[in-house]
């Protein structure tokens, strides 16, 4: 199986050269990123990481603060939008694109099949959202097929639960705005900003909140879909007739399909029945069998019923590898790297080469950030560990290879060492390396520079290396856990084909290791290996020879660091 190496970016931050950074700011203040500013030459930068796809995150048209009626695009009422921006998960037309990446917002489709085009004449692949667990308050399609029925178009609003509805009801009581929410912030004026929005019967909120007065902290700005489940009485489904929503998702995945999307990262999948993923990835990829299924999951129970039922080809690795090695790149105490262990042999087990493995996404906070690790550096180990232990994918979110940080607060986004999906904003550390559009890292400080080159190393290795690429694994720790030097910060395994063998082995401690690493008897008859052989570190470039690989490989271990020794 081809090997992912994903590139996560989204468009309305990736090109942004604004460096106001005004909190709360408007699309004036402080800019916003264009789906043309994704240029050839960006592309080919991208593509020279070692990246074979990228994620545009928040293409899809999503409710939004800024006006845009001068282009017929009815404005939201903010008062149940998060940012000024908008987050990109309250999706309001599933058919159209967010008018803030376009240039010309006339033709804002037109820029983004142009994009994917371009994508793919730079010999990269297209990933995009699927959002099926709630759309925004304000979803109405302008712009969809004549034969497609809207969300909630033939819902019978006077039942709080029917199978063949779209949303769910909360009969005779209106929505009311959480109290106290004040969008966009004091200096944000708009005639629709009072308190209030006009939903009447209310409908259920995105998280599971079957109330017409949700929280400030829940998914206010959202409705929950219904696909069937009958929440109030016992979560139980109603699936035959297929309900009308699930048709309605699959016209959705093959309009996308059809303008040459790769493949959908498909959010929350948990919040949403196995049994809608069952019928709906097995049918879209009749249409289109090249087209893959990323879930973005949390319960290691269940991930064996979303692989084998639900059909999707992979899954997040959030709970498992990303905690991990998250309390091992910030040295937590009790942090051990047998947790590793503990996820391939338990939590992924037979399943290992269908989970997505990263150290950031949007969700989740910037290595650099104090929140994390304070030093992009310290996440070199988990980097070499994340890319390499098994053959499904890995992902990198824009500016993680220059260190962003994510430092103070833009607006809805607090200061929580995360890049805001809310705010309009500019990426200082990634707009050095953007360099105005010249997309040549001319603004990076040296380190930053060397910090890239690591990533660029790493990945290329990844990608070129038949072992890491596709080979099998076998883990080396209980083979050194009585060697001396070892201890329960250091990771050991070996990736290996009949044609090549890669040793791994990372050190999350703080300071420099030295040790003597045995592969066991059974291993080394098994690929037949004895006498003198010559190791080359494909991060470095370094060469040594030892003598006879039976008596062990000994190596120096730099503080945070890692070796991929191929032999």
């Amino acid at each position: 199986m081809h090997k992912l190496i994903i590139y996560q970016l989204l468009p309305r931050l990736f090109g942004n050269t604004q460096t106001r950074n005004k909190i709360n700011g408007s699309v004036e203040e402080n800019g916003v990123g264009k789906l043309n500013d994704i240029t050839d030459n960006a592309l080919q930068q991208i593509k020279g990481m070692g990246f074979t796809h990228i994620w545009y995150t928040g293409v899809i048209e999503h409710a939004t603060m800024t006006d845009y009626t001068a282009f017929g695009i009815a404005n939201d009422d903010p008062d149940i939008v998060k940012g000024r921006a908008g987050s990109p998960y309250a999706i309001r037309d599933y058919y159209d694109v967010a008018p803030d990446l376009a240039v010309d917002v006339q033709n804002r489709m037109g820029e983004f099949e142009a994009l994917i085009n371009r994508t793919h004449s730079n010999g990269l692949k297209v990933l995009m959202d699927l959002v099926p667990n709630h759309v925004a308050r304000t979803y109405a399609s302008d712009v969809k097929p004549d034969n497609v029925r809207d969300f909630g178009q033939d819902d019978d609003q006077t039942k709080a639960f029917d199978a063949r509805n779209d949303f769910y009801y909360i009969p005779g009581q209106p929505f009311k705005v959480p109290f106290g929410y004040n969008p966009g912030g004091d200096e944000f004026h708009s005639d629709l900003k009072n308190g209030h929005f006009e939903e009447n019967p209310a409908r259920a909120t995105g998280n599971d909140v079957f109330s017409a007065t949700p929280s400030m902290n829940d998914w206010f700005e959202t409705m929950k879909l219904n696909y069937g489940v009958d929440y109030l009485n016992g979560r139980w489904g109603h699936f035959d007739p297929i309900p009308p929503l699930w048709k309605k998702l699959y016209d959705i995945l093959i309009y996308w399909s059809q303008k040459g999307i790769d493949g959908f990262r498909c959010d929350m999948v948990e919040m949403v029945p196995t049994e809608f993923w069952a019928w709906i990835i097995p049918k879209v990829k009749e249409a289109y069998p090249n087209v893959i299924f990323i879930g973005e999951a949390y319960d290691k129970n269940k991930y064996n019923d979303y692989i084998f039922r639900g059909r999707f080809d992979y899954l997040y690795d959030k709970v498992g590898l990303y905690d991990a090695i998250k309390r091992l790149t910030r040295n937590e105490y009790g942090a051990s790297t047998w947790e590793i262990n503990n996820v391939w042999n338990h939590h992924t087990h037979d399943i290992d080469q269908h989970m997505l493995r990263f150290m950031e996404n949007h969700d989740e906070q910037r290595i650099a950030s104090g929140y994390f690790a304070g030093n992009p550096w310290l996440a070199v180990p988990g980097m070499i560990v994340t890319a390499t232990m098994n053959t499904g994918p890995v992902m990198i979110y824009f500016g993680q290879e220059v260190g962003e940080p994510a430092l103070g607060e833009q607006g809805f986004s607090g200061n929580d060492g995360r890049t805001s999906i809310f705010d309009y904003c500019g990426v200082p550390e990634h707009q050095k390396w953007i360099n105005n559009g010249a997309f040549d890292g001319g603004q990076l400080s040296s380190d930053q520079k060397r910090l890239r080159e690591f990533y660029h190393q790493l990945l290329n290795v990844v990608g070129k290396n038949e072992a890491l690429k596709s080979g099998s694994f076998y883990e080396l720790m209980m083979a050194n856990e009585h060697q001396p030097g070892f201890d329960q910060l250091l990771y050991i395994y070996l990736r290996y084909t009949d044609q090549q063998r890669i040793l791994v082995i990372t050190n999350f401690n703080r300071s420099e290791r030295n040790l003597v690493v045995k592969l066991p008897d059974d291993l080394l008859s098994k690929l037949n290996l004895n006498g003198p052989r010559e190791f080359t570190d494909l991060l470095s470039c370094s060469k040594f020879i030892i003598n006879d690989i039976r008596n062990g490989v000994n190596v120096v271990l730099p503080a945070s660091g890692g070796l991929l020794l191929a032999f």
